[in-house]
Formats: C-alpha cells, structure tokens, sequence
C-alpha cells in the first residue's frame, strides 16, 4: 500500500509535487445527485491558497480547480469525480542549493531513505502543497454532510503562545489568522512580526468543531471514531498532536470530574468530546491539533548531505512563518473526509 488513499466508502486519492505540473484528487464513492460546481471547491481552496496573508508565502497560485469527471449538468453522478489543479507558480531554482543535502526537520533525509530518490523541489510529495488536493476533496465531502446538516468548523485557538480566549465562530473568517477571537488578533500579529525578522517560524493549535453529529458513527474496536479522526488530522504534515474532547487534561482529573452525566435533555457537560467508546454520541465533536513551526527557517542549521558529510545551510525560498492559518482549511477538510466516510458506512448497515 502506497499510503495516497483515504477511506473506506468515500474514498479520496490525491497526487502531484509542489513544482509539478498539477495536483489532484479522484474521488469515488461520492453519492450522485449533488449539486457540485469549481466555484464550490475554489471558495474553500481560497482560504489555503499562498500569496494572500502576509505573513504567509509569497507563492502566488490561483488555485484554480478543473473537474474533468462525475459531474454532469451542475450534479454528482455517482461516479468517479476527477480534480486538477495546475501549479502556475513554480520557482524550482530556488531549491537547486538542497538537491545533494537534508533541511532539518523536513521529510528529505526519510523519503532517501525510504525511496532512494527524491525529489528536492520544495519537498515534493512531503511539501505542503499536496494538502490543496486535500481540501479540494474536503468541499466535495461538504455537500454529502449537507445532507445531515453537518458542519465542520475549524480555527486557530493559539499561535506562537498567543491563546484566543473569547469564542465567537462568527468571526472566524473576518481575520488573516481565522481566529474566534477579534482581541487576540493584534497580539499576534505582533508575535508573526517579531518572528519573521529573526528568520524564525511558529507553531499553534487548531481547534475543530462539529455540529450537528448524529449518535452511532464509528465502529467500537479498532475502528474507533476517535482514532480515525486522530489519524486523518495527524496526516497533515504540520500536526504532531490530537486530542479529542477534554484531551490530556482527562490525565488530571477524576472519574467524577471527567464522566458527562446523561439527562433527558442530553449531555450535561461533554468531556468525552462527542465520542464515547469510539461511537459519536450526538453531542458537539470537539478536538484540537497541534501545529508544529514550519521547519524552513533563514537561520543557519546543520545538516549532512547525501554522503553524511556535514553541512550547514540557510533554508532560501518562499515559505510561511507559521502553518497557521492555512492549515486551518486542511485539518478542516480531513474531519469532513472522515465523518463522511464513516456516515457512508453507517448507511451501508442502518
């Protein structure tokens, strides 16, 4: 198994490098009679594409979607829907410097090690870049939880140590840093500005919520909801951490704290985090992922090249300071791919 397809019923394939000709992703599985068109997958691809944030790479990709099959006349048909987006802004010289040495903390040194090849152009597979087919596939995945009312939504709780503490989802959009929380923003704005000039990068948390979950997704062994939805997050390149509902703060409390007391009016607190012995239980689904610093940094690092020699670099090129908040939109798109995946899979058995 090549590891490029996700899900069991719903099932997405994505393809392509960061300085390939295109990337993409085939969809099967999809349901027909949807209404699908590019300008339903492009208003999400707006929220990850480069060029737009200032703290954000300067890559300038319109991301611009074709769909060459399983739509016909504004509707899904059942069959295997086809995704290409063409890479329009490709600077492959940049990385000509890093063809014979590993950046630290990429995936260079294990795609050698693994392959015997690689490519070096911006990463390649590894390169963030492949996370558009991702989000493209997402927005299609959307229009299934449509069906349930189900809504994903996702935003950035905490960049470089500065915490959004006020909850307002309405303002999730009205900011470069998809942030809930309007008083946080200028903070960290400050910590981004502060950053960059001394050729760092920053990590953050990204906060996932779902509404509208029916109880019974999610298979009670080693097909847990909770598990599946750990790996789909953890896929992301960025995310080195998950957690579910009260996460590793269940570590610290008792029984009688952590337990969420069921009343004939549903749930009384949700510590579980929507998901009870792997199975969604009705209530809000809540998790958070943690956001590793973007490891391409202008400070000089140490490395080896493809002899082991050693060697020092300075990482060149176009990149972001933080993963936040283009990751946003991609985290978001692996729990819409996820929860219709295993919403599919329920419809299979009910």
């Amino acid at each position: 198994m090549a590891g490029n397809t996700f899900g069991q019923v719903f099932k997405v394939t994505t393809w392509g490098e960061s300085h390939g000709p295109a990337l993409g992703a085939v969809i099967d599985g999809c349901p027909p009679r949807l209404p699908l068109t590019a300008a339903d997958i492009e208003a999400e691809l707006a929220r990850r594409r480069p060029g737009v944030q200032a703290h954000a790479s300067p890559r300038r990709e319109p991301d611009q979607v074709e769909i060459l099959s399983g739509v016909f006349e504004g509707f899904t048909t059942g069959t295997p829907i086809s995704l290409i987006i063409f890479n329009r802004d490709v600077r492959s010289q940049d990385y000509e410097a890093l063809r014979e040495v590993f950046r630290p903390g990429h995936g260079d040194f294990t795609f050698q090690a693994k392959y015997g090849i690689r490519d070096h152009r911006g990463g390649g597979r590894a390169s963030a870049r492949e996370t558009v087919a991702r989000v493209a596939a997402g927005a299609v995945a959307q229009k299934v939880l449509d069906q349930e009312k189900i809504q994903v939504l996702a935003y950035t709780l905490e960049l470089g140590g500065v915490k959004a503490r006020l909850q307002d989802i309405t303002k999730i959009w009205d900011n470069p840093f998809f942030c809930p929380d309007p008083e946080a923003v200028p903070a960290m704005t400050a910590r981004v500005q502060e950053v960059k000039a001394l050729g760092n990068s920053l990590g953050g948390v990204v906060e996932v919520r779902v509404q509208g979950c029916p109880a019974g997704l999610g298979e009670p062994v080693f097909d847990k909801l909770d598990a599946a939805l750990a790996q789909a997050v953890m896929s992301v390149g960025a995310v080195k951490g998950v957690e579910i509902g009260a996460g590793f703060a269940a570590a610290r409390m008792l029984g009688s704290e952590h337990n969420d007391p069921l009343t004939p009016g549903g749930f009384a607190s949700n510590h579980a985090g929507g998901i009870l012995a792997g199975i969604s239980n009705g209530d809000e689904i809540v998790l958070r992922a943690a956001v590793k610093p973007i490891p391409s940094i202008g400070i000089e690092q140490q490395t080896i090249d493809l002899t082991g020699q050693p060697r020092v670099i300075t990482v060149k090129g176009r990149h972001d300071i933080s993963a936040i908040p283009r990751i946003v939109p991609v985290i978001q798109a692996m729990v819409r791919l996820t929860l219709t995946d295993f919403l599919l899979r329920q419809r299979a058995i009910a």
